[in-house]
């Protein structure tokens, strides 16, 4: 029977093992998310889980051991030695919550028109505005600048650049 199970891996090692598992066709959920690192070197994709991802098996049919040795693979999430199926409704859920992240749901999270934001990065830089709207497309949201306190201007930044404020 076909079940989902949580995999661990090596420290660092997601991706190689990532990668190993759709070699083999093995189905694999890997939550990763895009981040904007400080260092411009670093990784712009880390794992959501750091050291896990999600393996659906028929333990049965592909062995245990499969998935123990495998390049990078520390084995499945056990107790008292047996392999700890996760839910597939957890799994679901998990894909839908990545799928808000990727829509910049994450730092949007709660944020209502008219609430401050603080400008993070870009010519605006310090400056802060009001939250007007998300925009469709990836990651993009429309604020409203106050330009020497007569004229409002509109612009539309990446969600990255957008900082939530306290109303006062």
């Amino acid at each position: 029977m076909l079940l989902w199970y949580a995999l661990r891996s090596k420290p660092h090692k997601e991706s190689f093992l990532w990668q190993q598992m759709c070699a083999r066709k093995i189905e694999v959920f890997y939550p990763r998310l895009k981040v904007q690192p400080v260092n411009p070197r670093s990784r712009k994709v880390r794992p959501y889980f750091p050291g896990y991802m999600f393996v659906q098996a028929d333990l049965e049919q592909l062995g245990r051991s499969t998935l123990q040795w495998m390049p990078y693979s520390l084995g499945l999430v056990a107790f008292d030695g047996e392999p700890a199926p996760v839910p597939e409704t957890l799994i679901l859920a998990i894909q839908r919550r990545m799928a808000q992240i990727e829509a910049g749901g994450e730092q949007l999270e709660g944020l209502q028109p008219g609430d401050p934001v603080l400008i993070r990065g870009g010519p605006f830089d310090g400056y802060q505005a009001l939250f007007d709207a998300r925009l469709p497309g990836n990651e993009r949201v429309r604020v409203l600048l106050k330009l020497l306190r007569v004229q409002t201007k509109k612009l539309e930044l990446p969600t990255g650049q957008i900082q939530q404020l306290k109303r006062r």
